[in-house]
């Protein structure tokens, strides 16, 4: 069957291919949306904001209440009104995630390598695990049963990791430089992670996105509903592919890795919708205090933007 061309079109296409979790998508929601216009939003206004996703009421009440049990949301009563906040756990978890999904395009190398060794280190059975998972989401590869190393990590995360499970002391953490040649080095690479799968993966999602791209690109007045499910769309399978990607420099990449294709795309089709996305957010959403705030900077400074919003909508 032909794939449709109209935006709108488009969307009802995707909607009907991909599976939507209502959990997961109200995370994107909240972590994309939500987080740079304070965070909070009344909950009936959120339920209508993803009515078009195909969300129920109920549906989304009880994915609401499983957030808040798992600590990405708490909850405020006012009258009759719910209020629901990212919580501090939740903010630290977006903040996260969003160093891998807004960051730059392109990573630059300088050649050296993070090893961490947990060898030494006397930690539970279950300690042990629960940090080489947490690796692991990181992007790091496991070289060995109790060596994991990372060519460009996030280094302010891996600290921050350390500290809140209290291994700053116990696991030891190393810089090197390779002195061999890129050959071994890919051979390596492909030992470490399962960069076949995430290809194909990132394949999948330049099928989806694409013709996203060649509908807007060269249209006049966008509409901003619609805007705003693309840039969420976009977002949530994105982040579902991008937290799997270990992040890995372009010289240690095959010269086809469609995730460079996927992460330009994605920037140059977020910075299209974002801006009318945001009018529909500003006239859907509410807060305690009315209307939610205008989003902070962070907003526009992600994937290496300007911290200002554009003068026109596209």
């Amino acid at each position: 069957m032909a794939k449709p061309h109209r935006a709108e079109d488009q969307i009802q296409h995707l909607l009907g291919t991909l599976t939507l979790r209502a959990k997961s998508l109200i995370v994107t929601i909240y972590g994309d949306a939500i987080l740079t216009h304070g965070g909070a939003a009344w909950l009936g206004s959120l339920i209508k904001l993803v009515e078009p996703f195909g969300l129920s009421d109920r549906v989304v009440r009880t994915s609401i209440f499983r957030l808040a049990k798992d600590d990405w949301l708490t909850g405020t009563q006012i009258g009759r009104r719910s209020y629901y906040s990212i919580t501090e756990s939740g903010r630290h978890r977006m903040e996260a995630a969003h160093r891998r999904l807004y960051g730059p395009v392109h990573l630059a190398w300088n050649g050296e390598w993070c090893i961490v060794s947990t060898a030494a280190a006397e930690l539970e059975p279950e300690q042990r695990e629960a940090f080489r998972r947490e690796l692991i989401w990181m992007g790091f590869g496991m070289m060995a049963p109790t060596v994991l190393a990372h060519p460009s990590p996030d280094y302010d995360g891996l600290r921050e990791l350390m500290q809140d499970m209290g291994l700053s002391d116990k696991v030891v953490v190393m810089r090197s430089t390779s002195l061999s040649s890129t050959a071994p080095l890919r051979r390596l690479v492909q030992s470490c992670w399962d960069l076949d799968k995430l290809s194909s993966a990132y394949a999948v999602f330049l099928d989806h996105f694409r013709p996203f791209w060649r509908a807007l690109e060269s249209a006049g007045d966008l509409d901003p509903q619609s805007c705003f499910l693309i840039r969420i769309l976009l977002m949530h399978e994105y982040r579902r592919l991008t937290l799997r990607d270990p992040m890995l420099p372009d010289e240690l990449l095959p010269a086809d890795w469609s995730g460079t294709a996927s992460r330009v795309l994605c920037r140059n089709l977020y910075r299209l919708v974002r801006d009318p996305a945001e009018q529909h957010l500003m006239r859907m959403l509410e807060t305690a205090d009315g209307p939610i705030p205008e989003a902070s900077p962070a907003l526009y400074a992600r994937f290496g933007g300007s911290a200002e919003p554009l003068a026109e909508a596209g």
